[in-house]
């Protein structure tokens, strides 16, 4: 497992969502691995903070190099089901805003870092009778098509795959799949009308098992139409045909507003090891921000219409509801070494974090828009390390509010140095620690694994708590805690 290269230390003030939280007793966690992401379930810090960790750069992954491919393709979206990695990208291989030139491109892998392209014979492309085009036809659905794997309990095996695409001009039109790759319209309407938002960008769907319902978050601007500033809304369906309203999102940072930033694309999906969490891997439009001149972009070949604006990625998170939770305002993932990176609508994050392997997972962006470079990168993270409770040499900790569990034992994803640990203190609700776990009974822990049992004088066992108002108080020295969850 490689190390993360970069992190970013951010004071932090703990903010709680509205959404999930019962203000009037215990937070029930029951068995779910909460990440420290936000500050939904923070009480109090004391000399500790929750640190950004930046993904290390991989290197390219998939060059855009098929005469249909080309320098304009974009609004990728990664799946892993089961030991096959899928990718889908718009191909598109001319500027232009008619859609003609537009499809959906297809590529496969069985670890997420080798990718390969299929050959079909869906979509022939001039002479090219096989090919990795998997749709066509209507550029404004293949311009930012947006697909899924549906993990509703009950979903029929020829709808296991579901996907959105098109415009303001044509509404969200639904698609499904039995297998991700030959893909027919759920219907000839669009099950998201014109009318809900600008939709000009790669909108993301998906089931929500806390929510229970189909969510998508949609491309809006603040000012209606395509004025303002460009944002996020979010609706909701119980069948995937039949959509809510939208809500505009709020952004949150600290506990209060955050800063109005142009978000690009949201990537907004539940997390695989913690669906209850809704992780966002935004880009951040900086338009106008020019790095290059005219001159410069020539010579790299950058299309004359795509290097007056600047793009980043940034992590945002979401318990449901209407509210982004910003905890982390700087960049998660910067532009790259070399100024082919510093262009409009480079460094834009795929839909979905992805596991490739026992400790690790992936991100990957698009990366030398508009130029004949133009690539996908994977950038790799510890599992659940978006964000970790850190603390230096000299220590710190935090004190949960009152939780609920189910469980038997306490399970930590963490790193320390070789002279830190961390240390895990159970309280009763009203602050007072209860006896046998307490933080003289707790073993230090000492190490670097994803998954560790804390132990006690009397063991792992905290099954006498479970149901139990507690709180948890994390105690540590030069280490991070990335995530815990109670198991059995």
């Amino acid at each position: 497992m490689k190390r993360i290269a970069v992190c970013l230390l951010i004071p932090f003030v703990a903010a709680v969502s509205p959404v999930l939280a019962d203000e009037a007793g215990p937070i029930d966690i029951g068995r779910r691995r909460e990440l420290f992401v936000d500050g939904y379930l923070i009480e109090k810090l004391s000399g500790a903070r929750l640190m950004l960790h930046r993904p290390r750069d991989e290197g390219k992954v998939l060059k855009f190099d098929k005469p249909w491919e080309g320098r304009f393709c974009g609004y990728a979206t990664v799946i892993k089901d089961g030991d096959k990695y899928r990718m889908y990208y718009r191909g598109k291989p001319a500027a232009g805003k008619d859609g003609k030139n537009e499809s959906v491109c297809y590529a496969e892998s069985a670890d997420g870092v080798r990718w390969t392209r299929p050959q079909f014979s869906l979509v022939p492309y001039g002479e090219h009778k096989r090919t990795n085009i998997v749709l066509a036809g209507d550029g404004a659905i293949a311009h930012n098509f947006s697909p899924y794997l549906d993990t509703r309990p009950g979903a029929p095996k020829s709808r296991r795959y579901k996907a959105v695409g098109g415009t303001a001009h044509t509404g969200l039109m639904a698609f499904v799949s039995p297998d991700g790759v030959h893909w027919k319209k759920l219907q000839d309407k669009p099950v998201i009308p014109k009318s809900y938002g600008a939709l000009d960008s790669q909108n993301t769907v998906f089931w929500s098992h806390s929510e229970r319902k189909y969510l998508c978050y949609l491309r809006t601007w603040t000012g209606g139409g395509f004025r303002g500033v460009r944002t996020i809304s979010r609706t909701t369906s119980d069948d995937f045909l039949r959509w809510s309203k939208p809500v505009a999102m709020k952004f949150r940072h600290a506990g209060r507003a955050a800063p109005v930033e142009h978000l690009y694309t949201n990537q907004t999906h539940a997390y695989f090891r913690a669906p209850h969490i809704y992780v966002s891997t935004a880009a951040r439009f900086m338009p106008g921000r020019r790095v290059l001149t005219a001159s410069q972009a020539k010579a790299l070949g950058v299309h004359p219409r795509y290097f007056g604006d600047t793009s980043d990625a940034v992590l945002m998170t979401s318990r449901g509801g209407d509210v982004y939770d910003r905890t982390h305002l700087s960049s998660f993932i910067r532009p790259g070494i070399g100024a082919g990176n510093w262009v409009s609508r480079s460094n834009y994050p795929a839909l979905n974090v992805v596991q490739t392997g026992a400790g690790e997972m992936s991100v990957y962006t698009n990366q030398d828009y508009a130029q004949r470079s133009a690539h996908m990168r994977r950038y790799s993270l510890r599992i659940d390390g978006f964000s970790s409770l850190h603390a230096e040499y000299r220590g710190g900790s935090l004190l949960t509010k009152p939780i609920r569990f189910t469980g038997k034992r306490l399970s930590i994803n963490f790193a320390t140095s070789a002279a830190g640990s961390v240390q895990v203190e159970i309280r009763h609700a009203a602050g007072t620690p209860i006896s046998g776990f307490k933080l003289d009974d707790c073993t230090p822990q000492i190490g670097n694994e994803i998954d560790r049992l804390v132990t006690w004088k009397s063991g792992p066992d905290v099954s006498a708590l479970a149901g139990k108002p507690i709180r948890l108080r994390f105690t540590l020295k030069d280490a991070d805690v990335y995530s815990f969850v109670f198991t059995d």
